[in-house]
């Protein structure tokens, strides 16, 4: 079955117990990822990771592990990620099984239309398959008005709107930012708080950009010694969290990426799908940070990130010194890997 815009929020959210496979795709995978996690959440599921090489090697696997019954009895979602072709034979017998008793998500990225695992998973009544677009002007707005729900904030559309245009309209930074905004004005679903300007302009996505995310850059590309002359340069820590928050969003361009080469697609196909929204300076810097990190990496690093900003934000911690710290721990690891 297909899935359209209106349809797949309760699909999501109030699982149909006779769908057995949900494959996410398009290009906003950050959107996929997150529809997958609210999947897991309406199942109130653990999640249960397989890769698409252990399902080429072995297609029964899946099966296997749907059909499995948990041990204390608790629901489980088998979760691919990225899902590939490699896993076509693998879906066909999940869906032909006479009966499994957990199912599986999948998150594919963009695929073609002529793609035989969006054909099974769009022709077959216990599937379901929706495809992620970047969203832009009003539903931009509307999809940080609706995630900033689940924060327990509530923004009027001027706000939405800043928070989108700052975010380059990308969920998954959305989700970031709401996440801190959460923790910046003390709102929870259980107490909701309305997000100001104000809020935005203490600890949110909009700063000076430029000379940040070359810090970032820097760092992701080894350049020890130009880095730590531009550190040196910094007027104080009040530059910290702006500097690690483009840092992040540095990352979250480059693990969609990653994940795409890592799946099989040449890295100038991948570069050449940033398009506009890469600024054409920067496309051989990026293109050897892709070829520099792997996905774990990336992931290893957005986590370490994160958990920066929140002592920065939270804690008395030395800003501009932890700062230079894990920027220049960064630049020693991408250095030793040249």
């Amino acid at each position: 079955m297909k899935a359209n815009k209106s349809s797949i929020g309760r699909a999501v959210d109030d699982p149909d117990p006779k769908v057995r496979f949900y494959l996410f795709l398009g290009h906003d995978e950050a959107q996929s990822r997150s529809l997958a996690e609210r999947l897991l959440q309406g199942l109130k599921a653990d999640k249960v990771e397989l890769s698409a090489s252990a399902l080429k090697s072995n297609p029964g696997l899946l099966v296997d592990e749907a059909a499995a019954l948990s041990l204390f009895g608790e629901r489980r979602l088998i979760w691919i990620e990225p899902a590939t072709k490699d896993i076509e034979e693998a879906v066909t017998e999940l869906l032909a099984a006479d009966a499994v008793e957990s199912p599986v998500a999948a998150i594919a990225g963009n695929l073609a239309k002529s793609s035989p695992l969006l054909k099974l998973a769009e022709s077959a009544p216990n599937a379901l398959a929706h495809a992620a677009y970047v969203p832009e002007g009003d539903e931009a707005a509307r999809m940080v008005t609706d995630l900033g729900r689940r924060f327990g904030l509530k923004i009027s559309a001027p706000v939405a709107a800043r928070l989108a245009d700052a975010c380059a309209n990308d969920q998954a930074v959305v989700m970031r930012e709401l996440e801190k905004l959460a923790l910046y004005v003390d709102a929870s679903p259980h107490s909701p708080r309305e997000l100001e300007h104000e809020a935005i302009e203490a600890v949110g996505a909009e700063s000076n950009e430029s000379d940040f995310l070359r810090l970032a850059d820097l760092a992701l590309l080894g350049e020890v010694r130009e880095l730590a002359d531009a550190i040196a340069r910094l007027t104080g820590g009040s530059e910290a969290i702006p500097a690690i928050r483009s840092l992040q969003r540095r990352l979250l361009m480059l693990a969609p990426a990653r994940a795409r080469i890592e799946r099989g697609d040449r890295v100038d196909a991948v570069m050449a799908s940033f398009g506009k929204a890469l600024f054409w300076k920067d496309k051989p810097s990026v293109e050897r940070m892709l070829r520099r990190w792997t996905a774990e990496d990336l992931a290893t690093l957005s986590e370490r990130a994160g958990g920066l900003e929140r002592r920065l934000i939270f804690a008395n911690a030395p800003e501009k010194e932890a700062l230079a710290e894990e920027l220049l721990t960064i630049a020693r690891r991408a250095r030793s890997r040249a």
